[in-house]
């Protein structure tokens, strides 16, 4: 039996490993299994901006990924032009991330999705202002998480760091996903050995090198074993 409306957040070691690419996995292989998805970027920086307004790359690939479609401002309620860590962005504008626009977007969700992806900005503490953190947010809504893990030297320690931290906030870290950053990666079978048993919680998936996430000759969701998860 299929269990309905699961929310799911993707975080990642670092800024540039790669959610928007899982995430959008994610969503494929939800839709593969009948599900009604959606995918939301909460906070975003780096956008461009558009005779609609700004837009933000990652938010329209997962508004593409998923099943049902959403209104922009649903999918992004906080958005802004400079490619700079957000609360940064939002001071030089004079504003502050105000979470309850993520909370109104979170509640515009129609109620017959059955599972919603939610992608996270940088890495896990993401900072709102100099004393919060979007993390705290994840962990007070109960979200399920799970950790994007950029292979590269130095890996290690990023993800074990993270997956403490994780769990420290009380959220619940349901996996990881191994995402390989190039296409050679020294030691690459022995890091995923060690990270499986220093990580408190099952790999969901390794995925390779992949050029761009609209290759065509590719299928990214393929490369990931959520059924453990989604199928309960």
């Amino acid at each position: 039996m299929i269990n309905h409306s699961k929310k799911v957040f993707i975080t990642g070691t670092d800024t540039d490993v790669g959610k928007t690419v899982i995430s959008c996995a994610i969503l494929e292989y939800a839709n593969n299994l009948g599900f009604k998805t959606v995918g939301l970027k909460p906070i975003s920086a780096g956008c461009e901006l558009t005779s609609a307004g700004l837009r933000n790359e990652d938010a329209l690939l997962l508004q593409q990924h998923a099943s049902h479609y959403l209104d922009y401002d649903i999918i992004n309620p906080i958005a802004y032009q400079e490619p700079s860590a957000p609360h940064i962005a939002a001071q030089k504008k004079g504003e502050f991330i105000d979470l309850a626009l993520v909370d109104s977007a979170l509640d515009r969700v129609p109620e017959d999705i059955d599972f919603t992806v939610i992608e996270g900005a940088g890495g896990w503490y993401l900072p709102i202002d100099k004393s919060h953190y979007f993390s705290s947010w994840v962990a007070e809504n109960k979200l399920d998480v799970i950790l994007v893990v950029g292979i590269k030297l130095g890996c290690l320690n990023h993800a074990i760091l993270s997956a403490q931290a994780i769990q420290h906030s009380g959220a619940n870290l349901i996996g990881w996903i191994a995402n390989s950053l190039t296409g050679e990666i020294a030691n690459y079978d022995e890091m995923i050995d060690t990270l499986m048993v220093a990580l408190p919680a099952p790999l969901m998936g390794k995925m390779p090198y992949l050029s761009s996430i609209e290759d065509k000759q590719e299928k990214p969701a393929n490369y990931l074993d959520l059924t453990s998860y989604l199928a309960l």
